[in-house]
């Protein structure tokens, strides 16, 4: 099939990259323009660098919607379109141009997660599998028909990182299989369960604050889901800012108020956590390394160099 393809940064690269391997031929590549921000520059593969390389016709857009591009896409004569990592709005005179429609690709196991950050909002939610949706574009965001979807088990351990890396390497595949399944004919696909459907919003500064009534498992998903390159979950230490950057749980039950700095356990220090901290029913949160106010990591013993006192959510 004669495909058009939507998509930025390493995600696109990797579905470009499939396609490029695969029996269709890849007529346009339509990309955002390139920017400063700190995620682009971590996950900065090239979708328009690699569409140049192989000879492919690149538009550079930050919105699909002109006159220009449209006729761009008429011209080419699409037989489907494959959006990934694209991040603003595609309105339906494109997404319904080409014969087959557009194939969107989403990181989370629709209907569920979607929206912004699926693989943070699954790991605090103590999911035990995220994975990629391949749909069909409409009206409404992520709720088209679902053609394939795949995925991979949440490790006990896992960071959202871990989880990047295991999805990352479904893209490519999920992609290639769904055009297979579009080129066969195919259009009996799953109807989303609207009545399962959750959206979550970009994740922000007041996401990553800490609250000690939390419980201590939620709390070490909390510093899982925020590890490097995203921002790190924080609380405050006397006034000033300090950011979680390794914890774990506790293996006793510590009681009393929540943030409570209590007592050396193993590598860690005991924070106690939990609504029911008080009635002495709860783990305390495992606290392993911190980062201060001034950038400096250090491990919990090397920081906390007496017990007492209070971790909070605000100075």
């Amino acid at each position: 099939m004669r495909v058009v393809m939507f998509g930025f940064q390493t995600w696109g690269h990797r579905t470009l990259q499939a396609l490029l391997a695969s029996e269709h031929e890849v007529v346009l590549v339509v990309t955002h323009p390139r920017g400063e921000g700190a995620y682009e520059k971590i996950w900065s593969d090239s979708v328009e660098d690699l569409a140049r390389e192989n000879g492919i016709e690149v538009v550079v857009r930050e919105r699909p919607e002109d006159q220009e591009l449209l006729d761009k896409l008429k011209s080419v004569d699409p037989d489907v379109i494959v959006a990934c990592n694209w991040r603003t709005w595609i309105p339906p005179q494109v997404f319904a141009l080409p014969k087959h429609g557009t194939l969107n690709v989403h990181d989370s196991l629709l209907p569920k997660y979607a929206g912004f950050s699926p693989l943070i909002w699954a790991l605090l939610n103590d999911e035990k599998e995220v994975g990629v949706t391949a749909h069909m574009m409409d009206d409404t965001l992520d709720a088209g028909d679902i053609v394939l979807q795949r995925s991979v088990p949440v490790g006990p351990r896992d960071t959202t990182a871990d989880l990047f890396a295991k999805t990352l390497e479904l893209f490519g595949p999920i992609t290639v299989d769904g055009l297979a399944e579009i080129a066969s004919g195919r259009t009996d696909f799953v109807k989303q369960d609207r009545s399962q459907a959750s959206f979550f919003h970009k994740r922000a500064e007041e996401d990553l604050r800490i609250d000690f009534t939390w419980t201590a498992e939620e709390l070490d998903r909390l510093v899982r889901a925020q590890c490097a390159p995203y921002p790190s979950a924080f609380c405050f230490h006397r006034g000033q800012r300090l950011e979680i950057i390794e914890a774990d749980v506790s293996e006793a039950v510590y009681g009393g108020t929540p943030g409570r700095i209590f007592y050396r356990e193993g590598d860690g220090v005991a924070i106690v956590a939990g609504a029911e901290a008080r009635r002495g029913r709860s783990k305390a949160l495992l606290v392993k390394k911190v980062r201060t106010a001034d950038g400096v990591e250090l491990k919990a013993h090397e920081y906390f160099k007496t017990m007492g006192g209070y971790l909070t959510s605000r100075p």
